[in-house]
């Protein structure tokens, strides 16, 4: 076996909370008369809050300040914790629910490396909240992806070193963080064709034939 852990993003990965996330910075973009689009949105993924606000503040007209951005950063939190509770069980897919048990009982170790300060609300809602052996995410971390830190500190809470680890990412920050970890990775989604990627996979049950090999 090639993998004794998986580290998984958590949106885009294991759920699909994007929408949510453009939703929520398109209410605090039309409050504020500020230009936002799904081109914009994309470049969002995988990074933290603040820096999120700082790309779209690009687009601003004026400069905000600290005190102002802290406001608006926490009023896109307010509004998507809102559409995060209407999360339920029913919207983890049964590929990602049964790809994870058919993991499990493989004695691979399972851990959540996310930049989100949402994560362990998102576990819980979506039925999850004890599954993973390790949840590392955006409360315990300083820098977010492409910065490694989240990756190392998730592999650290299972005591397991890079080598050992795979990295499922969406987004093409989460797969150079994974790289500059020294992490193999695999990239899904938006990340499928990112050359850095270790593999690439199209579905998220292709892991297991990654790990099987």
């Amino acid at each position: 076996m090639k993998f004794d852990a998986i580290i998984f993003d958590l949106d885009g990965v294991i759920c699909t909370t994007d929408n949510l996330h453009y939703q929520a910075w398109k209410k605090l973009s039309d409050r504020e008369n500020i230009y936002f689009d799904e081109t914009i949105n994309q470049r969002l993924r995988g990074v933290s809050r603040m820096e999120s606000l700082d790309i779209i503040l690009e687009k601003a007209d004026r400069v905000y300040t600290d005190k102002e951005k802290t406001e608006m950063a926490n009023y896109k939190n307010d509004e998507y914790r809102e559409l995060l509770n209407t999360l339920t069980p029913t919207d983890l897919s049964s590929e990602v629910k049964d790809t994870l048990d058919k993991l499990r009982k493989m004695n691979i170790k399972l851990a959540i490396g996310s930049s989100s300060k949402n994560t362990k609300l998102i576990l819980e809602k979506l039925g999850l909240k004890n599954f993973f052996d390790a949840v590392a995410d955006g409360n315990d971390i300083t820098k977010s992806k492409p910065d490694p830190e989240v990756f190392l500190l998730a592999a650290k809470r299972i005591d397991k070193e890079p080598k050992q680890c795979l990295v499922v990412e969406d987004a093409d920050a989460g797969i150079l963080a994974a790289l500059q970890g020294g992490f193999s990775s695999a990239g899904m989604g938006i990340a499928y064709s990112n050359a850095n990627a270790t593999y690439s996979i199209k579905t998220f049950s292709d892991l297991l034939n990654i790990i099987s090999d």
